[in-house]
């Protein structure tokens, strides 16, 4: 851990220490929250890079409040049916929601079928930024986003087909906006999370993939089952330091995006329960070795959030980042 950062965790342990920490620590000894194990709706399956973050916070919030996490995925419809589990259980912080823009702002923004808003996710705390990549299958005869984008572009090619979680995520918007700019024919095929989309690619069903990045896409490459050809970030972490950055690209070095997520409640959920919550997730947020398995994973990890007010500005931040995701590529939000 570099000295700056450890400054930043000795100076947030110390405020942890003050009135709301000590609070939540009273209402865990009264046993009034929690009384029983909690559940962590993760919207896509087992196996991607949601499951994977999840499991890491979950374990570590469990010690906290002293009961289980039982991580739930629920996948399919674009992360709609395990926003659509959360909104359906009670508003009592015992079911909270591993979520990103992608289920809480981008889906009820674009998809009819959704039956909810943003504003009916309270935000608890964020949790950190995921790099984007974009993978190949090994038999596609391109080492870098450049020559890919020559290649769709050749007069006569058939489109060349993208995997992502699905309709109207982030990914899906991501391929089409690039397409749209330099003038290639992609065609998308919508998987039910990341890692049928991951199988989608390497079992060379589709040419590409948008997805979260993962450690496995490096042992997947090692093992020539396909290619990590650029990420989508300006900078990486320490541990992706191996992988393109966009800016190296000379075609589109400005096509940067990330992905937020953070844990996310139903609307309603009362504020002592949240203000637990939210605590034992800085917790976790300031462990280094919780820190360094999500940067392995390819996250760039953020500070913890000290009240609501701050998550409530971190949540319209997403909202407004999301509208202007839509207008990009053209898109008219649901009103």
């Amino acid at each position: 851990m570099t000295a700056p950062h450890r400054r930043q965790f000795l100076q947030y342990a110390s405020l942890l220490a003050g009135a709301p920490w000590l609070a939540a620590q009273h209402a865990w000894a009264a046993g009034t929250y929690p009384s029983k194990p909690l559940s962590l709706v993760v919207p896509y399956p087992a196996g991607g890079a949601s499951d994977t973050a999840a499991r890491i916070f979950g374990e570590s919030i469990g010690k906290s409040v002293k009961q289980q996490v039982v991580v739930e995925n629920y996948g399919g419809g674009t992360g709609l049916i395990g926003a659509s589990k959360v909104l359906s259980a009670q508003a009592d912080g015992y079911t909270f929601f591993h979520g990103s823009i992608n289920e809480v702002f981008l889906a009820p923004m674009l998809n009819p079928s959704a039956r909810y808003t943003p504003k009916d996710f309270s935000l608890v705390a964020p949790i950190s930024e995921a790099h984007i990549v974009l993978l190949a299958r090994n038999g596609l005869q391109v080492d870098s986003l450049d020559k890919l984008i020559e290649l769709a572009k050749q007069s006569g090619a058939k489109p060349l087909t993208y995997a992502t979680v699905g309709i109207d995520s982030i990914y899906h918007l991501m391929g089409e906006a690039l397409a749209t700019r330099v003038g290639a024919n992609l065609l998308h095929v919508p998987y039910k999370g990341g890692a049928p989309a991951l199988q989608g690619v390497a079992g060379g069903e589709v040419d590409l993939a948008i997805l979260a990045y993962q450690t496995s896409f490096d042992a997947m490459q090692t093992q020539g089952r396909l290619k990590v050809l650029t990420s989508f970030s300006k900078e990486l972490p320490n541990p992706l330091a191996h992988i393109q950055l966009i800016t190296q690209s000379k075609l589109v070095p400005d096509f940067a995006y990330t992905i937020s997520g953070g844990y996310f409640v139903k609307q309603g959920c009362p504020a002592d329960r949240v203000t637990i919550l939210r605590n034992a997730i800085g917790a976790a947020l300031l462990n280094p070795e919780i820190r360094a398995r999500l940067e392995a994973e390819g996250r760039t990890v953020a500070q913890p959030t000290d009240s609501q007010a701050a998550a409530n500005q971190t949540f319209e931040q997403y909202q407004q980042r999301v509208g202007e995701l839509i207008r990009t590529v053209g898109r008219k939000p649901i009103a």
